[in-house]
């Protein structure tokens, strides 16, 4: 190799070891059902259209995490900071969102039948009006870290 690839090649190794987001994992598209991932740093992964039925991520950093189309049917978010994630097209039917912190994240089209909200956290997340009334239907709870009550962080009349 000669000295411009050797350049080219320390270059890039630098460019990946301070640029690349650390722990930021690819996920995609991966079966991964009722895989433990509490308590972990997954910020800026990604779980595009991954399978994610009865995933535990309790207490799990996950900010910027694109959950993009993912299956959490039954997953435990509880206590997972999920700040900026992109949740659209996400079926997150009967998931635990318990104290959750979803603040900025982007869940135009999320499926959130039968989700457990109390104490999370929505505020400024993107929602359609349908998903917000069903939302606010059973919305209770402050969350213990933002201290923000999840009605009023969904914006419930």
């Amino acid at each position: 190799m000669g000295w411009w690839g050797r350049c080219l090649a320390l270059g890039l190794a630098l460019w990946f070891f301070f640029l690349s987001p650390v722990g930021a994992e690819d996920y995609n598209k991966r079966s991964l059902i009722g895989m433990n991932f509490a308590g972990q740093d997954l910020t800026d992964s990604s779980f595009v259209k991954a399978v994610l039925r009865q995933a535990n991520f309790q207490g799990a950093d996950l900010r910027g995490v694109s959950f993009f189309g993912a299956n959490l049917d039954g997953a435990n978010l509880a206590g997972a900071n999920l700040t900026g994630a992109t949740l659209d097209t996400a079926l997150m039917t009967r998931t635990n969102l318990q104290n959750a912190i979803l603040t900025g994240a982007y869940a135009y089209l999320t499926n959130f039948k039968g989700a457990e909200i109390t104490g999370a956290d929505f505020s400024n997340v993107i929602l359609r009006r349908d998903a917000q009334m069903l939302l606010c239907e059973r919305a209770s709870g402050v969350n213990p870290v933002t201290g923000v009550a999840t009605r009023e962080s969904l914006g419930c009349e």
